[in-house]
């Protein structure tokens, strides 16, 4: 471990499960197209569990490991036991293309998926806390920009947001958006490699949440753009979030 209210218009037309992970495809009218994610529920649990989403899931899911360390620290009794949900920006009818820069850049029809769509899904599948207090969000350069994005707008609807490596140059106006918003009821992890990564723009940020009063966990490490600094780190997104 490292120092808009509305009808669920859609189903899953697909579901399939391997190695404790159920994978699903939503056909989202919001959106226009199919969806893919992933969902991994903690054994031996019955009671309703906080709901963590993650955008890029699944790389968050393959190169992070995402759910070996959350099995890891529940298992240690570190965290509270939670769900994941691992958001994919590709493509399922052509794994080549990646939505992520449609999705990730500013996108109210985004926001409105998860909200209108998803979210209402995930809590009628699965055994979730349905508080917006212990719902969070995580995402990764664009997709940390899209966190970002999603504490402006759908505060009412996540109470905990990840940002790693936030990218947010395609929405320059988010740094004003936050400056004139009152301060938003989420507690914010937010963190920067410090080599040819994000430190100007993300140190930017934390300077706005700092003078606004925000609940904020705030890291740098000595790396770059790349899994070997966000990848340590989800330990600690975790602990923050459902620490026990």
């Amino acid at each position: 471990m490292r120092l808009l209210i509305g009808f669920l218009f859609v189903v899953s037309t697909f579901s399939c499960q391997a190695n404790g992970v159920e994978e699903f495809i939503i056909k989202s009218k919001i959106l226009g197209y199919q969806v893919r994610y992933w969902v991994h529920v903690p054994d031996g649990t019955a009671q309703a569990l906080p709901v963590l989403y993650l955008t890029d899931g699944k790389w968050y899911k393959d190169e992070g490991e995402m759910i070996k360390t959350s099995e890891s620290l529940i298992k240690k009794n570190k965290v509270a036991p939670h769900i994941l949900v691992f958001v994919d920006a590709f493509n399922p009818d052509n794994p080549s293309q990646n939505r992520r820069n449609q999705q990730f850049l500013c996108n109210p029809k985004y926001v409105k998926f998860y909200r209108n769509e998803l979210i209402p899904e995930i809590d009628k599948k699965f055994p979730t806390d349905k508080s917006r207090a212990t719902r969070g969000i995580l995402g990764l350069s664009f997709g940390g920009l899209n966190s970002m994005y999603f504490a402006l707008h759908a505060s009412d609807v996540f109470g905990k947001v990840g940002i790693q490596s936030p990218a947010p140059h395609p929405c320059p106006d988010i740094y004003d958006d936050f400056t004139k918003a009152d301060q938003l009821p989420v507690d914010i992890f937010l963190s920067t490699g410090t080599v040819n990564d994000k430190a100007g723009a993300t140190r930017r940020l934390k300077a706005i949440l700092d003078r606004k009063g925000y609940q904020l966990e705030y890291v740098e490490v000595p790396e770059g753009h790349n899994w070997r600094n966000w990848k340590p780190m989800l330990d600690d997104i975790l602990v923050y979030f459902y620490g026990t």
